[in-house]
């Protein structure tokens, strides 16, 4: 019996674990999945809690409710991987042999990382909307509210999801004006990117959208620490920004578990080959999802469309084969942008987002870089494409690797 092993438990590890189980002969391979968490979180939906749009029990849900029958599945800490020889060590000594390793652990926030975020302000007037608990305490301070200064600042690059800032500004924009006290609110969107977005034309698109909404934004912005006391954000060239409500994208890191195992980059993130998704470290360790130093975005579709690429080449080195499916970096992100639209990108390593229409050409239904009523349907739908097609391994629609048909090819 030969055995495969996936570390991690969310989008990505549960599913490749479905699309291998039916793949493999239950009688040849056993497979096993590890994470010490058992509730899994629908993370988009965190974005929409401190609006009253989703509330806490509309993103949550037993991890083992996705894992199919025959994958074996273990709740621990992680102690240690020993690519050397094989080999997962899991709290209590217990240890995992594999033939094969996924690695799907994951990023993480880290509000430690920077001075002075988690002082005595942190849940009173300082949020993050990328946790359950941050975005629930930030629902229940917005119902009494009543205007002011509000800040949303990213920490540093990489990050989970990098369109959920401009959606949050967006939804905020929105909810105060609906509440009708938008007069009140001055919201600020600070970046250390230079403008709204990494990409030049998408980045035109949306700082126009930003500032038709009245929604400043200071680009450039490296955020050094939080003075609680002053109520301000630093920069390390000592720019000062005034809040009273501070929504924070906070540090992004992998797992402990890649430090402690010594297979990760300075901020824990494994290196990988960007094309076969295979360790540079070791031939029969593969990494997927956002515990990657890929240089695209750590989103669940990248997650989705890189697990086609991974599975065909799992199957390929387990046959002995040369890995020879490529991934392209094909990222897919809908951009919930308040009053019922929303916007879509659609881009790789090589290119930009681009306008045009998707998934099929010239028909859509959803428009790239237009801000949309069906592109907002397209975002709510999701959920339920989640939880009962994505996550267990079901074929979509789109293929894995972008395609240029529907884009206008455009001059930025």
């Amino acid at each position: 019996m030969k055995r495969i092993v996936i570390l991690g438990a969310g989008t990505a590890g549960t599913m490749m674990a479905n699309k291998l189980r039916k793949a493999l002969d239950r009688d040849d391979w056993e497979i096993t999945i590890v994470d010490k968490h058992r509730t899994h979180y629908y993370q988009p939906g965190f974005l929409f809690i401190p609006f009253g749009i989703y509330n806490k029990q509309d993103v949550i849900k037993p991890k083992a409710d996705f894992f199919p029958a025959g994958v074996k599945s273990i709740f621990s800490r992680i102690e240690r991987i020993i690519g050397e020889e094989n080999k997962v060590l899991l709290e209590g000594g217990k240890v995992l042999n594999y033939d094969f390793l996924i690695i799907a652990t994951g990023t993480q926030t880290v509000p430690e990382e920077t001075p002075g975020l988690k002082d005595k302000l942190w849940y009173k007037e300082i949020f993050d909307f990328y946790t359950v608990e941050g975005s629930v305490a930030l629902q229940k301070y917005f119902k009494q509210w009543e205007g002011g200064k509000l800040v949303l600042c990213i920490s540093e690059l990489p990050f989970k999801c990098p369109v959920a800032p401009i959606e949050f500004v967006c939804l905020a924009d929105a909810y105060f004006t609906e509440k009708g006290i938008r007069d009140k609110v001055d919201i600020t969107y600070v970046t250390p990117l230079p403008g709204a977005f990494t990409k030049p034309i998408a980045t035109k698109m949306l700082s126009e959208l930003l500032n038709e909404k009245n929604i400043k934004v200071v680009p450039d912005f490296y955020l050094e620490s939080v003075d609680n006391d002053k109520k301000v954000i630093k920069s390390y060239d000592e720019k000062e920004i005034p809040f009273d409500v501070l929504t924070i994208v906070p540090v992004n890191m992998g797992s402990e578990v890649i430090e402690r195992s010594g297979l990760g980059d300075d901020m824990n993130f494994v290196p990988t080959n960007k094309e076969t998704l295979q360790s540079e470290a070791f031939e029969n360790i593969f990494v997927i999802g956002d515990a990657a130093n890929l240089p695209t975005s750590k989103a669940g579709s990248v997650a989705h469309f890189a697990g086609e690429i991974l599975f065909e080449n799992m199957l390929s080195a387990i046959e002995g084969r040369p890995l020879l499916a490529e991934f392209d970096g094909h990222a897919n992100c809908y951009i919930e942008t308040g009053f019922g639209k929303g916007a879509l990108i659609d881009f790789n390593y090589d290119t930009e987002p681009l306008p045009g229409t998707f998934p099929l050409p010239g028909i859509g239904p959803f428009g790239l870089l237009k801000n949309t009523k069906i592109n907002h349907y397209g975002k709510i739908m999701f959920r339920w494409i989640y939880w009962h097609i994505l996550l267990k391994g079901k074929e979509l629609p789109v293929e894995p690797l972008m395609t240029m048909a529907g884009k206008k090819n455009v001059n930025s």
